[in-house]
């Protein structure tokens, strides 16, 4: 999954794989089902998710973040 931005949160992450409809069902999806970033459960939708980052969601996959190189450094 290639991010064009730093980061994504994880709400932001689990609606770009269709996980959940829209960022406000984040929280519940993440009370129901363990979600996993790096190895380690997390429950916190605001988590930030960088390049790098391994996300395994149940039903969905695993997945890791990769920087978009076409959009170039993160400056203003």
């Amino acid at each position: 999954m290639t991010i064009e931005s730093e980061f994504v949160t994880l709400g932001q992450f689990l609606k770009m794989i269709n996980a959940i409809q829209s960022g406000g069902m984040a929280k519940w999806f993440l009370s129901e089902y363990t979600v996993f970033v790096n190895g380690e459960a997390e429950d916190r939708r605001g988590r930030k998710l960088y390049p790098g980052d391994v996300i395994t969601v149940p039903g969905a996959g695993r997945f890791r973040l990769a920087a978009d190189e076409s959009v170039g450094p993160y400056a203003d």
